[in-house]
């Protein structure tokens, strides 16, 4: 009984070791065709990816591009300022001292000549003071006539006669006030111009200062804008301009820049530039606002469209066609306009520049011309 209990055990122990060992292998066998079939994918996906980068990159394959050859074109620099319409002579007419108004010689707008008599004054008064004084000097004149015989006859002394010489004077002294209290009782145009408004009526009584009307020479508008202190070392007189005015539409007023102010704004860090424009026609008129074009200098330059640059880091490149194949070349840039912008180095007139497709390049591919744009002028 002893002997068959045993064997049971021994079989029920063997039986027990065969399954662990069938249980090991099959674990095994597992790993080993997991591992490799994972191996394998990773392999073959790892490949084909190399082989597309490297076509990709022009080692083999063909890239279609837009290309544009590059040429001098006319590049006019430009600056837009806002600016105010003056009048190029302008002034208040108002009276020098108190008085009534008798006369109005001039019609609200009408163009007068310089010395045309425009207001007058009532002048009873001050003519009667100018009379009053020549008959005074024509007096004192007598007198040093007369003194000098008698002083050429040592009647008189020296002195007595510098005594009357200087009240001869002061009467001439008083003539010459008194005259110009009656000039000052009309008003004459001191330039020729066009008359404004006026705001008193004969028989107003005005007082020193007070406006009746304006007067302004507008033959030529100086037309005041103000530019950045960067902009100084481009900015000179004889400059052409170009203004807009919204009363008129699409109508340029050319002009020239005239005076550049010696002072720089500290605040705005701006200078004030007055340029001329010729307004014999009138149609502008003195506080208008204005849009001027400045011209600052212009010439051939070269330009290329913007979208052929590669900019990298604070660097740009365009890619050259060379045959069949793209050079990757650092330009310097420099002025812009909308679209273009000017090459200052690193290519020459007549390279044949890419301008659309340079994003899949990189230097030394190859490359097919499927279009050729124009450079624009």
């Amino acid at each position: 009984m002893r002997f068959i209990g045993s064997s049971r055990s021994a079989q029920w122990l063997g039986m027990g070791l065969l399954m662990a060992l069938f249980s090991v292998f099959a674990a095994c066998s597992n790993r080993g065709d997991g591992g490799s079939g994972v191996a394998s994918a990773s392999t073959g996906s790892g490949g084909q990816s190399s082989q597309s980068r490297e076509k990709g990159k022009g080692g083999g394959g063909v890239i279609a591009v837009v290309a544009q050859k590059v040429q001098p074109i006319k590049f006019v620099d430009e600056t837009e300022a806002l600016g105010t319409a003056k009048s190029n002579e302008a002034v208040d007419i108002t009276a020098k001292a108190t008085n009534r108004v008798v006369a109005v010689h001039f019609r609200e707008g009408e163009f007068v000549k310089q010395g045309t008599t425009l207001i007058e004054f009532d002048g009873a008064e001050a003519r009667a003071n100018l009379a009053s004084a020549e008959a005074g000097l024509r007096d004192t004149q007598s007198q040093y006539q007369r003194s000098r015989e008698l002083f050429q006859s040592k009647a008189l002394s020296e002195s007595d006669l510098i005594q009357l010489e200087a009240k001869m004077l002061t009467s001439k002294a008083a003539v010459e006030a008194a005259q110009a209290r009656v000039n000052d009782t009309v008003i004459n145009a001191p330039f020729s111009g066009r008359m404004g408004l006026r705001v008193i009526s004969v028989g107003s009584l005005v007082t020193p200062g007070q406006v009746i009307s304006t007067l302004d020479d507008t033959s030529i508008i100086k037309l005041d804008f103000t530019m950045p202190e960067s902009y100084l070392a481009s900015v000179r007189e004889g400059q052409l301009v170009d203004a807009k005015s919204s009363a008129y539409i699409g109508k340029s007023f050319h002009g020239k820049v005239s005076s550049i102010s010696p002072r720089v704004d500290p605040v705005s860090r701006s200078v004030v530039v007055r340029a001329l424009i010729d307004n014999r026609d009138q149609q502008l008129k003195p506080g208008m606002f204005m849009t001027v074009h400045l011209t600052r200098s212009q010439g051939n330059v070269l330009m290329i469209p913007e979208q052929a640059l590669v900019p990298q880091g604070e660097r740009q490149f365009v890619y050259v066609i060379n045959g069949d194949r793209a050079s990757k070349v650092q330009v310097s840039i420099g002025r812009r306009k909308p679209g273009l912008v000017e090459v200052t180095d690193g290519v020459s007139p007549g390279a044949l520049l890419v301008v659309e497709g340079g994003e899949k390049l990189s230097d030394g591919a190859t490359v097919k011309l499927v279009a050729s744009q124009a450079a624009e002028s």
